[in-house]
């Protein structure tokens, strides 16, 4: 069995700077840059300085300095570079993590596990992309002018940071399910709605299976970067593999841009799921029950150019909000 449920684990507080394009989309956002070199000479340290602030205000805000038991996360860019560059001399301890676009869940579930097995009393979870940075290492440089699939997501720019806790808040993390790698042998890069749509719907059924669940047992439903198209074949998996028909669902980065900025189906990366979460679905409060299932592309450019169908994982995170 892959789910857990959790007695008391609370997100306490939560951090977040959105990039100039997510700026100028559907959602209202804690903090935003208005150029993706954020005052830096090179696109890796505007994405350092970003993940930095939002590590640093958490810890001011809660007064957590020497008192971090566990920071957890990573990024998108190589061997997950902005991560560990960021908590350099801070000398908190680290596990870093790697599933893609997957990541933020993954460190939910990490951090969770331990707190609620009494290992740890706090933890923060962080992560970011940078849409410079991400293209340029699984596409093509943005300088390149390389047309786009019309299937195609882009890269979001962003980073968060939030605190877990034993200590009590309005919101819950309820429960969790670690996903298994999905391959249905595709081998696009760009259809990465696709690639990921799959491991979506069996981490889904995992999820409501192992914990005896019908699927309108949340209020919400919402998948992470899976695109407008990709969230179109999950809800055609989910209803002919599984006949689950959710009444309140929607695709994360499938929301984030408006029709005339052409981000194609939407926005990918791990910080899409945090900034959807925190900017909109906990600030609009009319959800209660709310299960995000993160998904993640693992390819790399080197299994890519081996000809390799790309795998997929999702991991799925119960939340519970309270009034």
């Amino acid at each position: 069995m892959s789910s857990f449920k959790y007695d008391n684990v609370y997100l306490k507080d939560y951090e977040t700077i959105a990039g100039p394009e997510e700026e100028k989309g559907n959602i209202t956002y804690q903090n935003t840059i208005s150029d993706y070199y954020f005052g830096e000479e090179k696109i890796e340290d505007a994405e350092i300085k970003m993940q930095n602030i939002c590590l640093t205000n958490i810890i001011k805000r809660n007064k957590l300095t020497n008192k971090i038991d566990l920071l957890v996360g990573g990024d998108l860019l190589n061997q997950i570079a902005i991560t560990s560059y960021n908590i350099v001399n801070r000398n908190i301890p680290f596990l870093g993590l790697y599933n893609a676009c997957a990541t933020f869940n993954e460190s939910l579930i990490v951090l969770a596990n331990m707190i609620d097995k009494d290992l740890i009393k706090n933890g923060l979870a962080i992560t970011s992309s940078h849409s410079l940075n991400a293209e340029r290492q699984y596409r093509f440089p943005v300088e390149y002018g390389s047309p786009k699939k019309s299937y195609t997501t882009v890269t979001s720019t962003g980073a968060a940071c939030c605190l877990l806790s034993k200590e009590p808040s309005k919101i819950k993390i309820e429960s969790s399910t670690v996903g298994t790698i999905v391959d249905y042998g595709i081998k696009d890069v760009s259809n990465m709605g696709a690639v990921m749509a799959p491991s979506a719907a069996v981490t889904l059924n995992k999820h409501l299976k192992e914990l005896k669940r019908d699927i309108n047992y949340y209020d919400l439903i919402v998948t992470g970067d899976l695109g407008k198209y990709g969230s179109n074949l999950f809800l055609k998996l989910i209803e002919e593999d599984y006949k689950y028909i959710p009444n309140n669902y929607f695709d994360s980065s499938s929301i984030m841009y408006k029709e005339n900025q052409n981000m194609y189906q939407g926005g990918s990366g791990p910080v899409v799921v945090p900034l959807v979460l925190f900017n909109k679905i906990i600030k609009d409060k009319q959800y209660k029950k709310i299960l995000i299932l993160a998904t993640g592309a693992l390819h790399s450019p080197l299994m890519v150019n081996l000809k390799k169908s790309i795998p997929s994982i999702t991991h799925a995170v119960s939340i519970e909000v309270s009034s």
